[in-house]
């Protein structure tokens, strides 16, 4: 087993001071690395009996996509307003600044279907409660969310109670 955090760089002060940036970009670029995090949140997402697997835009794709795959569900975008050409539920959420909105397509989301959420990382769990509001607005029950990244003592965890959360690698926020 590859020690994953050896491919995650901290860079203080980004995007702004006082914020501890995880960049996974050493890690998409290092194959190996990049396929034992693909297969362990396989394993996490094989554990939440899931019907269907939602890939968070942007970052959440690229860990989505080959999760759907190895697992043979389908595999449907979470995405940023305007950017589906056909109808879609909406749910917002808000951000340091404002708010903004996630969709889904209406016929992507079966009533009942057993959905999880796939997102690179969890901080204060914003943008995932809104993915969970949004699928049950469309009728969809909440298997569980799974994260590559989980930092913890931001109240990710908590906001998406009583929803089971899932990582592959855990920072405290003192972390560096």
């Amino acid at each position: 087993m590859i020690d994953l955090k050896n491919y995650i760089i901290s860079v203080p002060d980004f995007p702004k001071p006082g914020i501890r940036y995880r960049d996974i970009t050493p890690l998409l670029a290092a194959p190996k690395a990049f396929l034992q995090v693909c297969n362990q949140l396989t394993e996490l997402v094989q554990q939440t009996g899931a019907e269907a697997v939602f890939g968070v835009e942007s970052r959440g794709f690229l860990f989505a996509a080959p999760v759907a795959i190895q697992l043979g569900l389908p595999l449907i975008l979470v995405r940023k307003h305007g950017k589906l050409p056909r109808a879609t539920h909406k749910a917002n959420y808000l951000l340091e600044y404002g708010s903004d909105h996630l969709e889904v397509h209406c016929d992507d989301v079966q009533p009942g279907q057993r959905c999880v959420i796939i997102d690179d990382v969890l901080a204060t769990g914003g943008t995932a409660n809104a993915v969970v509001n949004l699928l049950e607005l469309a009728g969809a029950k909440v298997a569980g969310a799974v994260f590559m990244i989980e930092l913890a003592g931001l109240g990710g965890v908590e906001k998406l109670a009583p929803h089971a959360v899932h990582s592959v690698l855990h920072y405290d926020i003192d972390d560096s």
